[in-house]
């Protein structure tokens, strides 16, 4: 095996998946909550520990927050701070988020686009407008006065970057993500919990883009340094033949 050839073209192989998920983050810069994964490498060893090359170990979530904007939805919320959403889907699954748009669905409850549904709150069909505090309180107020509604709970883990990504926006928790642990809004140097407001996408174009160009960049000096090898074994090969 030709050592040189192979270190150069596992990093191509790295890198063009690594430009993959940077495009993939790209595509979703426009998307409330969404978290981008950031790409994870690992070296390509022997027996006698003779490096090899590289290649993607994988990718994780980062959850640098993003921009909060108000946003006038009727059920839009977003957390100022530390801590996720607790939702569930129609199969009971749990899943964390930091993507709070919502609507009321026939029954009352808060779904997102997707169908995971907010637990803990549950909205009357006569109800014309809602309070939402910084606690997670809901009030709906009603023609006949002002109803509670439950109290939106919020959740984090110990090592978030290791919870399983089912979308980018909904998170599954994992072993090694550690125990879901309850987090109280509202309290002092806890997160709050603001109503009318969304957290945007933490995906920055232009620090995409630059990363781009470096994934590029890699992936064309790894490129020639194939080129390099594969010359190499030519030569080597004209030579024995001569």
């Amino acid at each position: 095996m030709n050592r040189a050839l192979f270190a150069a073209a596992s990093g191509m192989a790295a890198q063009s998946s690594n430009l993959e998920i940077i495009a993939h983050n790209l595509a979703n810069a426009g998307v409330d909550g969404f978290k981008g994964d950031v790409a994870t490498f690992a070296a390509v060893e022997g027996p006698d520990g003779t490096g090899f090359g590289t290649v993607l170990a994988g990718s994780r979530p980062s959850f640098e927050p993003g921009k909060l904007v108000k946003s006038g939805g009727a059920f839009d919320v977003a957390i100022d701070g530390v801590g996720f959403f607790c939702v569930c889907d129609g199969r009971g699954r749990a899943g964390l988020t930091r993507a709070g748009s919502f609507e009321r669905a026939a029954d009352g409850s808060l779904r997102n686009a997707s169908g995971w549904r907010l637990t803990g709150v549950r909205v009357p069909a006569d109800a014309l407008a809602l309070e939402v505090g910084e606690d997670g309180s809901v009030v709906a107020r009603t023609q006949s006065g002002k109803h509670a509604c439950g109290a939106i709970r919020l959740a984090t883990v110990d090592a978030p970057e290791r919870l399983h990504s089912e979308d980018g926006t909904i998170f599954r928790a994992t072993g090694d993500a550690g125990r879901v642990r309850a987090v109280r809004a509202g309290v002092a140097d806890g997160p709050r919990i603001l109503f009318g407001t969304l957290e945007q996408s933490n995906v920055s174009i232009v620090e995409a883009m630059m990363e781009i160009l470096a994934a590029q960049r890699a992936y064309e000096a790894n490129a020639k340094g194939v080129q390099a090898a594969d010359e190499m074994l030519r030569i080597a090969n004209n030579l024995n033949r001569g």
